[in-house]
């Protein structure tokens, strides 16, 4: 397998080896445009790759765990980033047909590399095997975060383990999430207040949120996430615009209010003065009412369009060319997209939510998520002309996330 190559220095107290669990990305192969979560694991994949310290990863397939080698962490790296096949299919693949096949591909390639491999009950005994005392663990992708994979991580001698907790929302907004989620959710923070060294936030208001949650006190440190430069690309042919439009981009679940602006497009009708609405974003859960609205509005001719997968190059175009990015949620950890909207010069029309003004203090303009009206007003304002909005001073990007990370505390 490749080496890492040229790796530059974040801190000068480095770890003997870091190990990232990388368990959330690779259950994401296959399934399409990367959500938030996502993205933050593949931004610490592609960072810790690039240091000069021996970089681990580990991964819960359905079999069992898989612990990837030091230099493993680009040859992934290009598979997830550029696409790269994962190669052929092994026996096991064959067999088991669970999952889309780049799904099991990407399996196969793992076991494959892996430089060991064990059944639930014999994690910690390959940990302390494979990977060396002091080791500095990541988990960012609220996967694993158990008593099983973290108490074996804790088992390794002189280990510090860092999580990244990203909201709260199971348990402050349960009527958002799946049924028995504020169940599972609580039983992950109680795992990580037994387990963990540190907490790692992206925002005050969220560590706020958590607090009230956590049964233990942890060092904590905040970081706010990077915004990733998105470059425009050509659009699809199906997607090109004929008019002014807007655009909301995340999985369409109730939290993110869709709703809202069904109510505003409806209030605005299907004539052909009015704005179209880009709806980017996969289908979630607990919203067959809104889904079924949408499905009923796009057949009587309302100027919605729905993509579920879109890629940064087409998305950074859409976005660049439209009215503004509309972000009318309910509750959020961080928000990225109204980031990546201010980075592209992109007006934002965003709720009021405590994190937003945090993030992005100044820039969009904040309405209620229960004002549609007011949501209307702003819209058709915009749709004769595009606002020009003073651009924030400094976006945060990951370099600085990583500067705070990896050197709040020795050893990171």
């Amino acid at each position: 397998m490749p080496g890492a190559g040229t790796r530059t220095a974040t801190t000068t107290s480095n770890p003997p080896a870091r190990l990232l669990d990388l368990t959330r990305l690779i259950s994401r192969v296959g399934r399409g445009a990367l959500t938030g979560v996502d993205r933050v694991e593949l931004a610490y994949l592609r960072h810790l790759s690039a240091e000069p310290v021996p970089l681990f990863l580990l991964v819960k397939t359905p079999l069992g765990y898989l612990l990837l080698p030091d230099g493993s962490g680009p040859d992934v790296l290009s598979r997830i980033d550029e696409g790269r096949p994962w190669g052929a299919l092994d026996p096991l693949g064959r067999v088991r047909r669970r999952g889309s096949l780049e799904y099991r591909q990407a399996l196969a390639y793992l076991r494959r590399n892996a430089v060991a491999r064990c059944r639930r009950t014999g994690l910690a005994r390959m940990l302390r095997q494979h990977v060396p005392a002091g080791t500095s663990v990541f988990n960012v992708g609220h996967s694993n975060l158990d008593d099983t994979t973290l108490g074996a991580l804790r088992e390794i001698e002189g280990a510090k383990i860092s999580v990244l907790l990203h909201d709260a929302i199971p348990l402050d907004f349960p009527q958002y999430v799946a049924k028995g989620q504020p169940e599972v959710f609580l039983d992950k923070l109680s795992a990580v207040a037994r387990y963990a060294d540190r907490v790692i936030y992206s925002a005050e208001s969220t560590q706020k949120d958590l607090a009230r949650h956590l049964r233990h006190r942890l060092p904590a440190v905040i970081a706010p996430l990077g915004v990733e430069p998105l470059i425009p690309e050509a659009l699809p042919a199906d997607l090109t615009p004929d008019r002014p439009y807007y655009v909301i981009l995340g999985t369409i679940e109730a939290r993110k209010n869709h709703d809202l602006l069904l109510d505003v497009w409806e209030a605005m009708g299907p004539s052909p003065e009015t704005p179209a609405l880009y709806v980017l974003g996969r289908r979630g859960w607990r919203n067959d009412d809104v889904l079924q609205r949408l499905d009923a509005m796009k057949a009587a001719g309302y100027p919605l369009i729905e993509r579920s997968a879109l890629e940064d190059g087409p998305l950074a175009t859409l976005l660049k060319g439209s009215r503004g990015l509309l972000f009318p949620s309910f509750a959020e950890g961080f928000g990225l997209p109204p980031l990546e909207a201010a980075a592209l010069s992109v007006p934002v029309l965003a709720s009021n939510i405590p994190v937003m003004s945090e993030t992005l203090p100044e820039f969009p303009v904040y309405l209620s998520p229960d004002d549609p009206y007011s949501w209307r007003q702003v819209i058709e304002a915009w749709s004769v002309a595009r606002p020009t909005l003073r651009l924030p001073d400094n976006l945060p990007d990951w370099e600085g996330h990583f500067r705070i990370v990896l050197s709040k505390a020795k050893g990171a």
